[in-house]
């Protein structure tokens, strides 16, 4: 007969960012587990509150599954003496199956009879393998753990109780000095302790406890209490879905309420509010239908709606006091200069072997004006970004960026118009900062994308430069999502400059600075090998076959967005069969290419009338090719490349490459490495697997 089984472990209050991941988690691990012990059941749910993470599975067997296996053994002609008698190998195979050699048979594989024996695996009870579960609870990660007292083991919070029930039955577990019961807890101030007689009964007792376990629940009554608000009072309410999933993850039993704060706040930055709101207090901002900040704010509970109002009063004086510093500081600000605040950058280290912030800035305004140079930017531009570049950390050292951190780059673009800078210039300083995570929004003025590229590359390659390369998971500066910007920057703006122009003029700079520096020759090959795999990951997110990414990387990136076109395109024509014919033609010119410098053709030794028209095609084709390219049309090109097929087929066809005459043979050779040049511009097509040959 079928039982139902539950895991809960309770918890001190959990990281609300951390819930999601280890629900799911638990999940996972859990139909593995079951898997793997080959237990069969209905169904597994997981729930998850700030107390706890829990695992129901209905319907489980009561005992393994009993499988059958056929076990092979040692060929026949080692299994058998030269009597005909088993040998030592086949009394040794039975023996570790648990057989005999009376159980042997045997079967031909691929011409070579083997010896085999049937096993029956019996399956054991479940309940005796239940308590395994302990490492399954054992095995979930988080973003940060802890011990605590003596225990050795390490979780995000200390385990303070255990549930774990087979039917109606304990399941004998012991984790961190806490063991299993039955006994569970409800809402920390409104629920209380209980025991539990079955584990179907695990929801409805909880809620009764003023506990809701599961977070889609929660969610659905967080979201509806908004609309209710919203409704009533003729609000726009927008949802951040993070926001949304954090309060979710806060409370066990939420109660959503509106609070307000004075009408004198509105004159500060809606920015400065929102962030106070949402990211300080965990609260919903409150618009107009016309999308104006409103005086309110909404706010979740973690219980019911007894004393509602006390708990709003409190909320509204948090805020109140949040809103007064936020307010006392933004004026505060104002009565300096921008050149003091640059001043006071000095003082700030930004990594101890490459100095101070205002050594970066320094840099960052080289790197802008070489970038600026690179794009040919007219002279107003130039100097729109280059006034960017000077100006644009002025802000870190503001006392609003010190109390909202969130907020640098905005409050440098609402301080640089206060202070009469050009609009160009106070967008691009907000704007040097993005993308702020690697799939974020992208920066749309150019001013603001020279800076955040010269930012981004000066980060990195310095980073680099001093050693600081991240291995693992370890990235303390962030130099991975950094890259992902540069490169998605250059694909959105389709800037006619190639990666490594970009890394040359940074390393350029980086070698006349005072700084210890790793070998420049191994700082080169790192920065090409870290940029090659963050353009890898950025191509698999767009669906493109690693075999095609090494294809059009096997040398370098080059210009970004045309890269990435080109690789678009050989993922779309990889699977065309019509296409068959024109890949064996250019990889068999790839194949026998030598590698060489040796493409100097001497139109007067061509012999034959194949290779004298395959000369003249692939003249004509590298003119169409540049045209194509230069136009960025990846399709094009290739199809140009792909007009040498026919003439490739039919050279190969009438003309042996290596003749006897040296003189032929070097000029035939130049030509097949001219033409193999043409498609290592585009390509190399050898590391391609194509699909139509399968």
């Amino acid at each position: 007969m079928a039982k139902d089984v539950l895991f809960e472990i309770g918890l001190e209050e959990l990281p609300a960012r951390f819930i999601d991941d280890a629900e799911k988690q638990l999940n996972v691990k859990t139909e593995a587990w079951l898997r793997e012990l080959r237990i069969s059941y209905n169904s597994i749910t997981t729930f998850s509150t700030p107390r706890r993470l829990t695992v129901l599975i209905e319907g489980m067997a009561e005992e393994q599954t009993t499988i059958e296996e056929e076990a092979k053994g040692p060929a026949e002609k080692i299994a058998k003496d030269t009597d005909g008698n088993w040998s030592k190998a086949a009394v040794g195979f039975t023996k570790g199956q648990g057989k005999t050699v009376e159980d042997i048979y045997t079967k031909d594989l691929k011409g070579i009879t083997y010896i085999f024996v049937r096993k029956y695996i019996d399956g054991k009870p479940t309940f005796d393998l239940l308590p395994q579960f302990k490492t399954i609870i054992e095995s979930i990660q988080f973003g940060k753990n802890m011990r605590w007292g003596e225990e050795t083991l390490r979780y995000a919070r200390p385990i303070r109780w255990l549930v774990a029930l087979y039917g109606e039955k304990v399941i004998p577990i012991k984790i961190a000095g806490v063991g299993t019961s039955n006994l569970t807890f409800g809402h920390r101030f409104l629920g209380s302790e209980f025991n539990l007689s079955k584990p179907k009964d695990y929801q409805r007792k909880l809620y009764e406890n003023f506990v809701i376990v599961d977070p889609g629940a929660r969610e659905h009554l967080i979201i509806k209490g908004i609309k209710d608000i919203e409704e009533k009072n003729s609000y726009l309410i927008p949802i951040d879905k993070d926001l949304l999933d954090e309060v979710r993850n806060l409370v066990e039993y939420p109660t959503v309420f509106i609070g307000s704060f004075e009408q004198q706040f509105l004159k500060l930055p809606p920015e400065i509010l929102i962030t106070s709101m949402k990211e300080h207090q965990r609260y919903f901002p409150v618009k107009s239908r016309e999308g104006e900040l409103l005086p309110y704010f909404i706010g979740v509970r973690n219980g019911d709606n007894y004393e509602i109002n006390t708990v709003i009063r409190g909320n509204e004086k948090v805020l109140h006091a949040r809103l007064s510093d936020a307010e006392f500081f933004y004026e505060e600000d104002q009565k300096h200069s921008i050149d003091h605040y640059n001043g006071k950058l000095e003082r700030v280290v930004f990594q101890e072997k490459l100095g101070t912030i205002s050594d970066k800035v320094k840099r960052i305004g080289h790197i802008t004006n070489q970038v600026t140079k690179l794009l040919n930017l007219d002279a107003a531009t130039s100097s729109l970004a280059a006034r960017t570049a000077a100006i644009c950390k002025f802000d870190l050292v503001t006392n609003m960026v010190n109390e909202f951190t969130e907020l640098q780059g905005v409050i440098g673009e609402k301080y640089a118009r206060v202070f009469g800078e050009d609009e160009a210039v106070a967008n691009g300083i907000r704007e040097h900062y993005l993308p702020k995570q690697a799939n974020g929004v992208l920066p749309v003025s150019t001013v603001g994308s020279v800076v955040s590229i010269a930012d981004k590359l000066d980060t990195i390659v310095g980073c680099i430069s001093v050693g600081l390369t991240p291995t693992g998971s370890q990235d303390p500066y962030g130099l991975r999502r950094q890259a992902a910007g540069i490169l998605r920057i250059m694909n959105n703006e389709k800037w006619n400059v190639t990666m490594e122009d970009l890394l040359e003029i940074t390393q350029e700079l980086y070698r006349t600075l005072r700084i210890d520096q790793i070998d420049h020759k191994q700082i080169k090959k790192e920065l090409t090998d870290f940029f090659k795999l963050r353009a890898t990951y950025l191509l698999k997110e767009m669906s493109i076959e690693q075999d095609i990414i090494q294809a059009v990387f096997h040398k370098e990136i080059g210009r970004v967005d045309y890269a990435m076109s080109k690789a678009a395109t050989l993922s779309e024509i990889r699977n065309d069969s019509s296409f068959k014919s024109v890949q064996e033609a250019l990889v068999r010119i790839l194949n026998l290419s030598n590698n060489t410098q040796q493409t100097n053709v001497n139109p007067d030794l061509l012999e034959t009338d194949s290779e004298v028209f395959l000369y003249k095609r692939y003249l004509t084709v590298t003119e169409e090719y540049k045209t194509a390219k230069k136009e960025l049309k990846s399709a094009m090109a290739l199809t140009n490349i792909g007009e040498l097929s026919e003439p490739i087929h039919d050279f190969f066809e009438h003309n042996m490459v290596m003749a006897e005459s040296e003189q032929i043979r070097n000029n035939r050779i130049a030509l097949v490495n001219s033409i193999a040049m043409l498609i290592l511009d585009y390509a190399d097509l050898r590391k391609i697997e194509w699909k139509q040959h399968f």
